[in-house]
């Protein structure tokens, strides 16, 4: 596994991934969806399924901490600013060896560039969303949201996961 070849998976499971249509019902099914997930691997997780600027699902399982709120938080904002996952704005910065705060002047405290928040896309509309998962290693993160995202679409996930480490 290189980081340029996860970086290339991702971005095409962000245009895979594309939801016909984004509601709060639509939120709901994908937050369940990951809860139950998580619930029955016994992982403790926070989640987070919003639209941008508003959340429409929220999740703390057993063992979490205000720090994976947090976590969250920052996670979201990476994903507005640059309308790509946080983990692939994370192996972005680990290829050109420069953080956030020396490319962007962004804080650390607001910025996360770790794996498991990522882009709701609506076909025709662009992000309109986020999905996040915060409390596991980085690339389990965002794979959570991935397996979620390919059984609310009826995709098949082996198909579009990224390969293994």
């Amino acid at each position: 596994m290189s980081l340029q070849s996860d970086l290339e998976h991702i971005t095409f499971q962000e245009h895979e991934l594309t939801l016909p249509r984004f509601t709060a019902e639509v939120a709901w099914d994908l937050g369940s969806r990951l809860r139950q997930l998580a619930h029955e691997r016994k992982l403790a997780v926070v989640i987070d399924v919003r639209r941008i600027g508003q959340p429409l699902f929220y999740a703390a399982l057993e063992g979490t901490t205000p720090d994976n709120v947090d976590w969250v938080r920052r996670k979201n904002n990476v994903v507005e600013r640059f309308h790509t996952s946080s983990y692939a704005a994370g192996i972005k910065e680990k290829i050109k060896g420069h953080s956030l705060i020396e490319t962007q002047g962004l804080s650390l405290t607001d910025y996360a560039t770790h794996g498991g928040a990522f882009p709701l896309r609506v076909a025709g509309a662009g992000i309109v969303g986020i999905a996040t998962v915060s409390g596991l290693p980085m690339r389990a993160d965002h794979e959570l949201v991935i397996e979620a995202l390919c059984a609310l679409l009826g995709r098949d996930y082996s198909e579009l996961k990224l390969p293994a480490e």
